[in-house]
């Protein structure tokens, strides 16, 4: 994820920004119960086809065509890219699907075709198609979400809200902007989430060190979906995960149900890590839900993975 990155990190003020206040109107409205239910923590990566990770997060000897069903192994959800690029159809989705536990969620990144469209393919075949293809995930579909392009700015809110009554409910989805327009006034970011909530779809919020702008902060619905952008492991990375384990606790309290949360790293190889150490800090928490990665064990003969379940 190239977006945002920046080479020298020493002047950047990682601590989260101040929570809006309508969130804790907007999720005391979702919540099911007036006290706090488990919530459901997704934790995963922006790929599965990693060579490098065979003998370290894979088994050894792991080959490609089962890098899928030994990540799923390992994660519980996936930042799934593939889908921004071309849709996919039946047997490919229904692969997927039977490489992965039944508590596994794929996130479809949507199509480029749609999302980079001036009209956001809204009466073009495309969106039917890319309907067509989610179906195909069935109880694994995790949150879509869509990423607006650069030239998508604060004037296109009314084209945003016809796409999303178009959008059919039974498919959860997130939007990510990035315009610097939607930032620059608070009426701006208010109406964005104002629009997502009356839909009931969530706010991307993108933790990364040169737009500090994108952090937000915005709930808009039960669920939630964050792209944390690290540095290399920099002690910096550890300090913000820190932050974001006390926010999701945060609001988990206020009665967020979902949080689907990917942690990148450069050329993804070092995002296990990041990963296992979020997910270890919920271990012991049975008001929050989720699955650790952990190391292959390489002390046996043949290299046996160790089971945080």
């Amino acid at each position: 994820m190239k977006f945002g990155k920046l080479q020298d990190i020493s002047r950047v003020d990682f601590a989260l920004p101040q929570e809006p206040k309508a969130n804790a109107i907007r999720l005391t409205e979702a919540a099911a119960a007036p006290s706090p239910q488990a919530m459901q923590l997704y934790i995963g990566c922006t790929g599965w086809s990693m060579p490098s990770w065979v003998g370290e997060w894979y088994p050894k000897g792991t080959k490609s065509k089962d890098f899928l069903t030994a990540y799923g192994q390992q994660f519980n959800t996936i930042e799934l890219n593939t889908t921004h690029y071309r849709t996919p159809d039946q047997a490919l989705v229904e692969r997927w699907c039977h490489q992965v536990p039944q508590d596994f969620r794929f996130c479809p990144k949507v199509l480029q075709r749609i999302s980079h469209e001036r009209n956001l393919g809204l009466g073009s075949d495309q969106l039917p198609l890319f309907w067509q293809a989610l179906e195909y995930f069935g109880e694994k579909l995790g949150c879509c979400f869509i990423q607006l392009p650069p030239y998508f700015d604060r004037s296109r809110l009314e084209l945003l809200e016809r796409f999303l009554a178009a959008w059919p409910r039974a498919f959860p989805l997130a939007v990510e902007l990035r315009h610097e327009s939607w930032f620059e006034e608070e009426a701006a970011i208010q109406s964005f989430s104002d629009v997502l909530h009356r839909h009931q779809v969530a706010a991307v919020i993108t933790d990364v060190a040169g737009r500090r702008d994108v952090l937000h902060l915005q709930l808009t619905s039960h669920q939630t979906m964050i792209r944390f952008v690290g540095n290399g492991l920099h002690p910096t990375d550890f300090e913000r995960a820190n932050d974001w384990c006390q926010k999701i606790r945060a609001w988990q309290q206020l009665g967020l149900s979902e949080v689907y949360l990917f942690p990148h790293q450069p050329d993804n190889v070092e995002a296990p890590e990041m990963a296992k150490y979020l997910a270890d800090q919920f271990a012991d928490e049975l008001t929050i839900i989720t699955r650790g990665a952990a190391p292959i064990d390489k002390s046996p003969p043949g290299g046996q993975q160790i089971s945080l379940f």
